[in-house]
């Protein structure tokens, strides 16, 4: 019972950090209907900076990540102005292969640009795991899964402002949005500057886990099953989502890895995304669009 317990609850928690980078995507689907494949690459470049500002120029890891947060969010903005701005009147398959090739670009920039070594990050956060009743628990993991919950609430939050009400209507109708007064462009902009915020903090937190070189774009994986199951346009999908893929990713492989020899976590995935999109691919929160042919 308490290795169960265990595969649960550090299961959920690491279901919570996939949740961080799943954000990002939600964020820019929810305000311009673009899904990004470009999010796993946004979060292992956020997580360079973070290590180069803070091991290597020597900045408090705070003020670190405040000027990640910055650089990052001007990275957003570019991608839109130099690239996103490109493919107006576009089919949207071709903007989707603009972020796939977005992400293909990142993720040969740095590791290329700063070495491909792994890096670590040191966010002066122990190591010792907490022990509640004989289980262990991975306490970057629960750190990780509050940051989560406080980035996901705040989130909701500012879709109730006034310029998150903006960005729905883009994501709704982009001709609407012009003939009402909304800058499309701006919208679209802040919504890939704000994905740039969540990839920091997604960033962070995986790269002081398990370092900083060019796995963290694997992380794309598993935040995509988690968005296709929450939905892509659900912010609370996002947290619901992670945390079920986070259970099934750990639970399973848990029991099934040894008597098949490991791998199975992939699998289990492949089968969350798969059975999404047969039977609800709208997801569990989605919103469902019918449209009359």
């Amino acid at each position: 019972m308490i290795y169960f317990t265990e595969l649960l609850i550090n299961g959920a928690l690491t279901g919570l950090m996939y949740s961080l980078v799943a954000l990002g995507i939600v964020l820019i689907y929810k305000s311009s209907g673009v899904p990004n494949l470009a999010q796993g690459a946004m979060v292992m470049i956020a997580a360079y900076m973070v290590w180069l500002f803070s091991q290597v120029m020597g900045i408090p890891v705070i003020i670190a990540l405040v000027l990640a947060v910055l650089g990052m969010f001007v990275l957003g903005l570019a991608t839109e102005r130099f690239l996103l701005r490109r493919m107006v009147g576009q089919p949207i398959i071709m903007v989707v292969m603009l972020t796939l090739g977005l992400e293909s670009l990142l993720r040969g920039v740095g590791p290329g640009t700063l070495g491909a070594a792994p890096k670590n990050i040191d966010l002066h956060l122990s190591m010792m795991p907490i022990i509640a009743g004989g289980v262990f628990i991975n306490r970057e993991y629960l750190i990780g899964g509050i940051v989560a919950g406080l980035m996901v609430f705040g989130a909701l939050l500012f879709f109730r402002t006034r310029i998150g009400t903006k960005l729905r209507a883009v994501s709704d109708d982009h001709v609407a949005s012009w003939s009402v007064g909304i800058s499309v462009e701006r919208a679209v902009a802040i919504s890939w500057g704000l994905a740039g915020v969540s990839a920091v903090a997604a960033g962070a937190m995986w790269g002081s886990i398990q370092g900083v070189d060019w796995t963290l774009t694997a992380l794309l994986f598993p935040a995509v099953a988690v968005v296709i199951l929450g939905g892509l346009d659900s912010v609370p999908g996002v947290f619901v989502g992670g945390l079920i893929v986070g259970i099934l990713g750990s639970v399973i492989p848990g029991y099934v890895d040894p008597i098949v020899g490991g791998g199975t976590r992939d699998v289990v995935t492949s089968l969350v995304i798969l059975l999404t999109i047969m039977f609800r691919p709208h997801g569990i929160f989605g919103r469902e669009d019918i449209e009359r042919i």
